[in-house]
């Protein structure tokens, strides 16, 4: 019976990416940057243990998405209190706080538990083209898209 890997907690190395999500679509966007927080692009990879690595979205006011989402789609929010719950479409939320739709998406594609709650503070996501992580020296990630697409 084979033993399963067990990457040496000392040797994990997390690496800084930035995504300019210019002119992505959403979803993909969301599933590329889930599987990078979550390190399955990485031979080390072990579903218990947090192997991925920082990333650094930019431009998140540009990020789109195709049919009638941009009027359709909801995004709802509760305080708790009877009657608590807001509606806000995407147009409206991306007008107002575009960061939380890409923070929303990649939350839903991560794990449910402790360890997705650790992933998700790996993300970082800011509206303009600037961010405040140059000390870290994040690398330039491109994200495939299908050929033949925009």
């Amino acid at each position: 019976m084979e033993k399963t890997y067990l990457p040496p907690l000392n040797s994990l190395e997390h690496k800084w990416y930035v995504v300019d999500a210019t002119d992505m679509r959403l979803g993909r966007l969301a599933s590329a940057i889930a599987m990078i927080l979550r390190g399955k692009n990485k031979p080390t990879y072990t579903p218990h243990i947090d192997t991925g690595d920082f990333v650094i979205v930019v431009n998140a006011e540009k990020v789109v998405v195709t049919g009638k989402k941009r009027t359709q789609k909801l995004y709802r929010r509760n305080s708790g209190r009877p009657g608590g719950m807001k509606t806000e479409t995407f147009a409206k939320l991306q007008d107002r706080l575009p960061e939380r739709i890409i923070e929303q998406a990649v939350k839903g594609m991560l794990p449910k538990n402790s360890l997705g709650r650790q992933l998700f503070t790996k993300l970082k996501v800011y509206a303009g083209d600037s961010h405040p992580h140059q000390a870290q020296q994040p690398q330039a990630l491109t994200i495939q898209t299908i050929p033949g697409e925009n």
